[in-house]
């Protein structure tokens, strides 16, 4: 096996840029994501790569619901800014404004889109677990291009 012919192999794959919130018991973090791909169309399912020792797993593990918004090209600032796990305080963190829907669990005011849902099954075999969601609500909120690792110049993978 060569290990770094895999890293370099996996590190051109594309990846968009998102941030998961989650809420469970008045706790609410957001962070940003980027290990997302839909991975079915009946019924729409999500899979998401989430870093175990962060503390949006812990929340996301014991309440099962989530909201991703995805980011739009130019909105490199957000990325950044949740990088670092945050919490929601009355409705905004780290100066960037959120709201809810029917999970409750925040959602992006500035997103290019979202989506909220209900998780169904979690691996955690690796260094991520591995989260699969059943999309239950969602919306675009205008036209645009989604934001994309490669646009922010870096590489999260490999």
């Amino acid at each position: 096996m060569n290990s770094h012919a895999i890293k370099q192999a996996l590190r051109v794959m594309p990846y968009g840029v998102y941030v998961l919130g989650t809420e469970h018991d008045g706790e609410t973090r957001v962070a940003t994501v980027t290990w997302v791909t839909q991975a079915s169309f009946s019924p729409p399912l999500v899979v998401m790569g989430v870093k175990k020792t962060g503390r949006p797993y812990g929340v996301l593990k014991h309440s099962r619901k989530f909201a991703l918004s995805v980011l739009e090209t130019g909105q490199r600032e957000i990325a950044y800014a949740f990088f670092k796990t945050a919490s929601v305080v009355d409705g905004s963190a780290c100066g960037f404004g959120f709201e809810t829907a029917r999970t409750k669990a925040p959602i992006l005011t500035r997103a290019l889109s979202w989506l909220e849902g209900k998780v169904i099954h979690i691996d955690e075999t690796g260094d991520h677990a591995v989260v699969i969601g059943q999309v239950t609500n969602g919306g675009l909120k205008r036209d645009g291009l989604p934001l994309t690792l490669a646009e922010l110049g870096l590489k999260y993978g490999g």
